[in-house]
């Protein structure tokens, strides 16, 4: 029986841990991202696993903590949160009649009574293509506000979902966490998230 911690203060990852029924708490690192790697799955796994590092280091035995970071890249160049909304709507420009990718980190330290400490990583991304977009409807999108806090500038479960033409790889990877390729991969270790109620 494994305390669930998830060092994530991001709603849409709580949203689909709640979702599949995982008893968990959020517990949000304190640490300072600093990047040393330049690829955009390098980059995600990288700050994962300092997340749940970080958070894993205050926790007792006997909890799993999950850390997890997720990025848009168009042509492997890193396309984070926009810091206004020209730079949202750039950023949308860059994308509409494309596809880009999503890349998510995850990290899960697994602390085990009496036993070494087990870390597991893997990163998922998943293929997105966008409908082309005239200015009207990019602007439309940002006046929104939607996408002033999520990576790449759009949310595929709100508002842009109009705009997508088609996913190819796990959807939820793109809403913030695989949490599919999550479970499949603990299974592999033999625990069963769904099973700490």
């Amino acid at each position: 029986m494994y305390k669930i911690i998830l060092a994530s203060g991001s709603p849409r990852r709580k949203e689909i841990f709640e979702q599949i029924g995982i008893d968990f708490s959020v517990v949000i690192s304190e640490d300072e991202e600093v990047i040393q790697k330049s690829r955009p799955g390098e980059i995600v796994e990288e700050l994962a696993t300092k997340k749940a590092c970080s958070v894993a280091a205050e926790m007792e035995e006997g909890t799993i903590v999950i850390g997890a970071d997720t990025m848009v890249a168009l042509d492997g160049q890193v396309m984070g949160k926009p810091k206004n909304e020209q730079d949202a709507k750039d950023m949308i420009g860059k994308l509409q009649g494309k596809k880009h990718q999503v890349y998510t980190g995850v990290c899960a330290v697994i602390k085990e009574i009496g036993k070494e400490e087990r870390i597991i990583r893997f990163v998922q991304c998943t293929d997105v293509w966008v409908y082309p977009m005239i200015e009207e409807q990019i602007d439309a999108y940002v006046a929104t506000g939607e996408p002033m806090d999520k990576a790449g500038a759009y949310g595929i479960q709100g508002k842009f979902a109009v705009h997508i033409e088609k996913v190819e790889g796990e959807y939820l990877n793109i809403v913030g966490f695989p949490i599919s390729k999550l479970y499949q991969t603990l299974m592999k270790e033999g625990i069963d998230l769904l099973s700490f109620k």
